[in-house]
This record gives C-alpha cells, structure tokens and sequence, in this order.
C-alpha cells in the first residue's frame, strides 16, 4: 500500500488497535515517516506530519474519553485546517463524525470532520469482504479490497461517498464512508490493492 503521506501519524491504543503491520512496512519502504499517538491519552498527532491515519479499533468503550481529549480533538482539526490528508476506517472513522452513541445511549461529541453520527444499535455485525472503488485524494489505485467488521451504523446528513461498493460476489452495495476536501473514512477495512 503506498503511504497515505510523506509523514504518516498513526493513532496507536487500545481504542485505535486494528492496524496491518504490512501498511507499516510498505509505508517505510516507500521512505515515509510514521510516528504515534495516543488520543485515549490526550496527545495529539505530530504537527509535521501531512498525513493522519485513525485505525480501526473500538472507540464506543473509550467515547466519553474521548470526547474530553481536548488536546487530540484540537490536533485532529488543526491538521484538517493545514490540509493534512485524514483517512479513518471503521472507530477512525466514527470519531471523524460528528458524534458517537454508546451502547448506553450516551451521545458524546466527536472531531466533527465528517458530516455523519454513528451508534452502536446493530443487533448483528455487519461483516463481510468488500470491493472498493474511489475517486478520492487517497494515493492508492482506484480499485481496493477490504472488510467490513461493526456492530454501529452511521447516520449522514449530507456529504460525498468515499466509496464505491460491492461485495466478495460483486453485488453492489450502497456506498460507503464520506469525503470532504482531504478528511475521508469509511467502515472499511482497506486489505490491499485489486487485482486488475
């Protein structure tokens, strides 16, 4: 996978844990730089860095944390303001919202990047193999696969998908995730590129 940036910071703790250690060696291969952060401890992403990644992860346990970090929160917004590219899949990508309900019912706000708020309502998991195609800022080949693996459900107001989607079938799927200038996300996973 080509590096999201020429200096990636990655989100790294217990609520952003789903990371393929491949993106990380393809990244440094390519001579990016990749640092870390913890939002659950209130740090923010390197202020060099022109790429932000949030992993998937579970961020619905830490969400009242979350919402309080003022210094991860801030951080995330400045790298937007300084036009920073912000991709998040699946709990990055509930944090990009705008807020997160608990399994409780407890809404606690989030970065608001992205025009969406997500809840943890789904009686079953969505999961499942996917076929991605974007026409996005992402530096990747239009075509990816991935999966998707969650137990929330987001809810947009408006925006643009990020992707196109279908499943390991090739029957198409609604679209997924949003983009808005370079903050982007999905539910998905990103696994690697499609074959042609």
């Amino acid at each position: 996978m080509p590096p999201l940036g020429q200096h990636v910071a990655v989100a790294r703790d217990d609520a952003f844990a789903f990371l393929y250690p491949h993106w990380l060696a393809d990244w440094r291969a390519a001579g990016a730089s990749v640092s870390f952060f913890s939002p659950l401890a209130d740090e923010a992403p390197d202020p060099l860095a022109d790429a932000v990644f949030l992993p998937g992860g579970y961020p619905e346990l830490h969400a009242g944390r979350i919402a309080g970090n003022q210094r991860f929160l801030d951080g995330l917004r400045q790298a937007a303001a300084r036009d920073a590219l912000i991709y998040g899949e699946c709990g990055g990508f509930m944090v990009l919202g705008q807020t997160l309900t608990d399994k409780a019912g407890v809404t606690h706000a989030m970065v608001g990047l992205l025009p969406h708020d997500t809840r943890i309502d789904r009686p079953r998991r969505v999961l499942g193999y996917r076929r991605l195609v974007h026409a996005a800022p992402l530096p990747w080949p239009a075509a990816l696969n991935g999966h998707e693996f969650h137990y929330s459900s987001a809810r947009k107001t408006h925006g643009t998908p990020l992707f196109a989607a279908a499943d390991a079938l090739g029957t198409p799927l609604d679209p997924m995730g949003l983009v808005q200038g370079r903050v982007m996300g999905s539910y998905a996973h990103v696994i690697d590129i499609a074959s042609p």
